[in-house]
């Protein structure tokens, strides 16, 4: 693989997290009852982003949960014999409450899929909406995002990377090329 080109550099990145920040504000007329939940791996630094940028905006702290969708995905087989089961549970009750879940790139829906199942067994949240850094397109289910950092349009020989500072040492989304 090669890398094509990158998308999103460090200053990219953060202004479109203030964007969406500001964005779910804005939807939601205020924070109250809003709950973000990062799906592991990803999605939780871009969570944590998040929430550092709409509290530094409302002058409030959102919570963050974390969302391990290993056991709902419908390619178990295929990411291992032995799942690890993640008996976690949220230090938030959900129950009615506005849950933005959030990811690092929606490609088929299926993340998002699992993680609704998996959401679903945690509570009941009053509306689910859906946050991603980058949207690639190919959709297999019918599932939208309410926020996009961006859109990039892409074929299925490409590959998006998203960097983070948590996990790779640095902020910055990349598009390779097989």
């Amino acid at each position: 693989m090669k890398v094509k080109s990158t998308i999103m550099d460090q200053k990219a990145m953060m202004r479109a997290i203030t964007r969406i920040g500001h964005e779910i504000i804005e939807k939601n007329k205020g924070i109250s009852d809003l709950i973000l939940v990062g799906i592991k791996t990803r999605g939780v630094p871009i969570a944590n982003m998040l929430a550092k940028k709409i509290s530094e905006i409302e002058g409030k702290d959102v919570s963050v949960e974390i969302l391990d969708i290993t056991l709902y995905r419908d390619d178990l087989s295929e990411v291992g014999d032995n799942p690890i089961v993640d008996s976690s549970k949220f230090n938030i009750d959900i129950s009615n409450k506005t849950v933005v879940l959030v990811d690092d790139v929606l490609y088929t829906g299926r993340t998002v899929r699992a993680a609704l199942d998996a959401l679903v067994d945690k509570g009941r949240p009053n509306k689910v909406q859906l946050a991603v850094l980058i949207d690639r397109g190919h959709r297999e289910l019918p599932i939208r995002p309410d926020y996009v950092g961006k859109n990039v349009p892409t074929s299925n020989t490409e590959i998006i990377s998203v960097r983070l500072l948590e996990t790779d040492g640095l902020n910055e989304v990349l598009i390779y090329e097989l």
